[in-house]
């Protein structure tokens, strides 16, 4: 089965509390209340809405988020407030120079392949207007590499049993894993998943080299600089002019 789709909802719901829901909204809203560029800000992988229902409903971007999102259970469950379409991140249905903004989080874009995620970037580029921005959350690849090695078993609220195994290859700069959930009906929803963690270097080349210019580095929601200690990466960019 498809790792994003019923297992990644029903096993990553659980962990996104209220505050930490808050604090990502917060963070968002401050990333995008000094655009000057007209027209919609789009939720890239927007899943259940949990982001884009708030971000539409009140603050700078009220009435601007239109989420997209491929996963047809997360779209049925989705949070009130914001309009969505059913599309692959690597064919963007918008028009070219329509959009004003974009933001995806937990490394959401980087989930294909390398060549993948330059034609997908390209794809943001072109649906974006000049002076448009790009807000990228992920995780930082030293965290990763210091803790290659990570698995987990737990019970979940409902009684169901989730059951993780994960490797980071830094060679591939890939943390590759499987999961597993037992649901309390005896039902069993498992998959594997392979994600790209960017060393900082290589990140900005790549959004560098997809016409985009780097507007600011964060090491967390607060707006902090990068460190060995951080456990986010956020990274700002704004569409290149010409």
């Amino acid at each position: 089965m498809s790792f994003f789709g019923e297992l990644y909802l029903r096993s990553t719901l659980p962990f996104l509390s209220e505050e930490t829901t808050a604090k990502e909204v917060a963070y968002l809203a401050r990333s995008f209340q000094d655009l000057t560029v007209p027209g919609p800000v789009v939720d890239l992988g927007c899943g259940h809405g949990r982001h884009a229902s708030r971000l539409n409903t009140a603050g700078p971007l009220a009435g601007r988020i239109i989420g997209l999102e491929l996963d047809a259970l997360s779209l049925a469950e989705r949070l009130p407030g914001f309009p969505a379409v059913r599309a692959d991140l690597r064919s963007l249905p918008f028009g070219t120079g329509s959009l004003a903004g974009a933001y995806a989080w937990y490394s959401t874009l980087f989930v294909f392949s390398d060549e993948e995620h330059v034609e997908l970037l390209r794809e943001v580029a072109r649906s974006l207007r000049p002076g448009g921005r790009l807000v990228l959350h992920t995780v930082p690849y030293e965290r990763l590499a210091s803790q290659p090695e990570a698995s987990f078993s737990t019970y979940l609220p409902d009684g169901s049993l989730l059951e993780e195994e994960s490797r980071f290859d830094a060679a591939r700069s890939r943390d590759q894993g499987s999961r597993r959930l037992t649901l309390p009906d005896g039902r069993v929803l498992s998959g594997q998943y392979a994600i790209r963690y960017y060393p900082l270097a290589d990140l900005i080349q790549l959004l560098e080299f997809t016409g985009f210019s780097i507007r600011w580095v964060h090491g967390g929601l607060e707006g902090e600089q990068p460190s060995a200690a951080s456990t986010d990466l956020i990274v700002g960019a704004e569409l290149r002019h010409g």
